[in-house]
């Protein structure tokens, strides 16, 4: 993901989740590592969508709902994918298989909410090289194959680990990426909860 990802994906968190909608640009630079006069021009894209409304000493987020359809717009999910297979299994035993990682998507929004809008059949998780390498072993004892993927791993980045769970902002963009028809379906109902 880029840093303008990260950027908008904490000011979200902080929003939806610990209700926080005034923070500092110093703050976010030194919590996400990232350079000063990106969380600045990050913040001033959402400045001109009138999203934002930053002051002398702070920022605050005036429209959530702007934030995470101008992410969405922005996000490449495509891009992140590190691993991507067919496996012959239903979802649930797939998901089972698994080790403790980060589901997003649908896997994500079942075990966030405890829910399921619609019946899907793709499994999408973040992870990094060592939980990767996990995942391999795992998934080599189901008969697998290319063709029309199933089962896709996403590159995990270092600021994730600052949420105890997918954060909703993040598992919102990350749905509103996907091509398969019960993604409005999952879409919808993660609006419902924001």
């Amino acid at each position: 993901m880029k840093n303008i990802e990260l950027i908008f994906r904490e000011v979200l968190y902080q929003a939806i989740e610990a209700k926080k909608f005034t923070s500092t640009q110093s703050e976010l630079s030194k919590k996400l590592g990232i350079s000063l006069s990106i969380v600045n021009s990050a913040l001033k894209k959402l400045e001109r969508i009138g999203a934002v409304k930053i002051n002398r000493r702070s920022f605050q987020l005036l429209d959530v709902k702007k934030t995470l359809y101008l992410w969405a717009s922005l996000r490449n999910l495509e891009k992140d994918i590190i691993f991507k297979a067919r496996i012959e299994s239903p979802v649930r035993e797939i998901e089972r298989a698994m080790p403790n990682i980060l589901f997003t998507a649908f896997t994500g929004y079942k075990l966030l909410f405890n829910d399921i809008p619609a019946d899907y059949s793709e499994v999408y998780a973040y992870a990094d090289k060592s939980e990767l390498e996990q995942i391999k072993k795992r998934v080599s004892s189901f008969k697998l194959s290319e063709d029309n993927p199933n089962f896709f791993i996403l590159k995990k980045d270092n600021s994730i680990k600052l949420y105890p769970k997918i954060p909703k902002a993040q598992l919102f963009v990350d749905l509103w990426n996907l091509k398969q028809w019960y993604a409005k379906e999952f879409i919808t109902a993660l609006e419902s909860k924001l």
